[in-house]
C-alpha cells in the first residue's frame, strides 16, 4: 500500500490525518525530529508516533485534533491542484462501472494535478499499472509531485504527449479522457484498448456530450451509459435529522462505453440499439438498397461503417406544434 491502513497505532513514514475545529485537516507524513506548524499551535511528530489512530491530542496553545488514517477520498480532496479535480463521488463510480482493480492496465489521458491518476494507481494495486498522458508540461510536473507525496509515482508511467498522436500502447484494460474534447480522439481511444474494454469520460456540458455520443457511434462503441451524480449529506441528529444545507451537485457528465466487434451481415440491431451503438429512433429492420436508391422513407439517410444513421434537425427536436 501506498501508506498504512493496517496497523492500530501511527508508526514513523505514516500519512496521518489531524482534524481539528470546523473540519480543518492537514495530512502530514510521520518523521521522527520534525515539527508540525499551523495556525492552530504546533504539534512533535514524536508525540504522535506510537500513538493509537483515534486518538484527541492538542497543539502546544491548546487546539484540539483527532489523529487518524486518512481514506482515500481524504487524500485527493487534500492534492495540491490549479484546476479542478474530480470529485471523490465521481471517481468512485468510474472506478467500480469500469471495473478497475488488482492487475490491471488502466490509461489516462490528461493528467492533470493526478487525483483520477491516483485513484487508479490505488485500485490496480502493486501488480497493475497506469500510463497517464498530459500535454502541459507544468502539469505533468505537479502530479508527479503530488503522486510522490502519496508514495504512488512507481507505479504511474508519465507520459507528455498530444493525445492527436495517438498512443503507443496497444490492448489496454481501461481507457480514461479528462479532455475537453474527447470525441476528436475517439479512434485513437478504439486502437488503444482492447476488445471490449472500458471507457470513460467526464465533461461539464451537454453539447460536448452529444459531439461524444456521435464520435462513439462512428467508432463502434456500444453500452453507452451518460449520467451525473448528486451528492446530498444529511445532519446526523437522530432527533432532527434532515438534509445539509449545502450539496454536491452537478461536477461533470459522466460518458462510459465499450468497444465492439460486429459482423454487419449479421448484426442484430434491436440490441445494438439496446447498447445504444445505434439512436433509438432506428427502425429494427435495415432499409433495402432499392428503398435507398429511390429516396424513399429512408432519404437523407448517413452511412456510416455499413450501419444507417438518420440525420436529426436538434432545432426542431421537442417543439411543439
Amino acid at each position: 500500500m501506498p501508506w498504512n491502513l493496517q496497523g492500530t497505532h501511527a508508526q514513523e513514514g505514516d500519512l496521518v490525518q489531524l482534524v481539528g475545529l470546523r473540519h480543518k485537516h492537514f495530512i502530514v507524513r510521520l518523521k521522527a525530529g520534525e515539527t508540525f506548524h499551523s495556525h492552530r499551535g504546533t504539534l512533535k511528530h514524536d508525540d504522535l508516533i506510537g500513538l493509537p489512530w483515534g486518538t484527541q491530542v492538542f497543539s502546544h496553545n491548546g487546539a484540539p485534533f483527532f489523529v487518524i488514517q486518512p481514506a482515500l477520498g481524504d487524500l485527493l480532496r487534500g492534492i495540491k491542484r490549479n484546476t479542478q479535480i474530480l470529485y471523490p463521488k465521481d471517481i468512485g463510480y468510474i472506478l467500480v462501472t469500469m471495473g478497475i482493480g488488482p492487475g490491471m492496465h488502466v490509461l489516462e489521458a490528461g493528467t492533470g494535478s493526478g487525483a483520477l491518476t491516483s485513484a487508479f494507481v490505488y485500485a490496480v494495486g502493486p501488480q497493475g499499472r497506469v500510463t497517464s498522458y498530459e500535454a502541459r508540461p507544468e502539469m505533468q510536473e505537479m502530479a508527479r509531485r503530488n503522486l510522490q507525496h502519496l508514495g504512488m509515482e512507481e507505479r504511474v508511467t508519465l507520459k507528455l504527449g498530444n493525445v492527436a498522436d495517438g498512443f503507443a500502447e496497444r490492448n489496454v484494460d481501461a481507457l480514461f479522457y479528462d479532455l475537453p474534447n474527447p470525441y476528436d480522439y475517439t479512434a485513437q481511444a478504439r486502437e488503444a484498448l482492447k476488445p471490449g474494454g472500458f471507457f470513460g469520460s467526464i465533461l461539464p456540458t451537454v453539447n460536448q456530450v452529444s459531439q461524444l455520443l456521435v464520435a462513439l457511434r462512428r467508432e463502434r462503441f456500444a453500452f453507452i451509459d451518460v449520467l451525473e451524480l448528486m451528492l446530498r449529506f444529511l445532519k446526523p441528529e437522530p432527533s432532527r435529522m434532515r438534509p445539509a444545507d449545502r450539496m454536491v451537485a452537478h461536477t461533470g457528465y459522466l460518458v462510459f462505453a465499450r468497444p465492439v466487434l460486429i459482423d454487419p451481415a449479421h448484426a442484430n440491431r434491436a440490441l445494438l440499439r439496446e447498447t445504444g451503438y445505434l439512436s433509438e429512433i432506428e427502425p429494427d429492420e435495415e432499409p433495402a438498397p432499392a428503398e435507398v436508391e429511390a429516396g424513399g422513407d429512408f432519404d437523407g439517410v448517413v452511412a456510416v461503417e455499413n450501419e444507417q444513421f438518420p440525420e436529426v434537425d436538434f432545432d426542431e427536436v421537442g417543439q411543439d406544434g
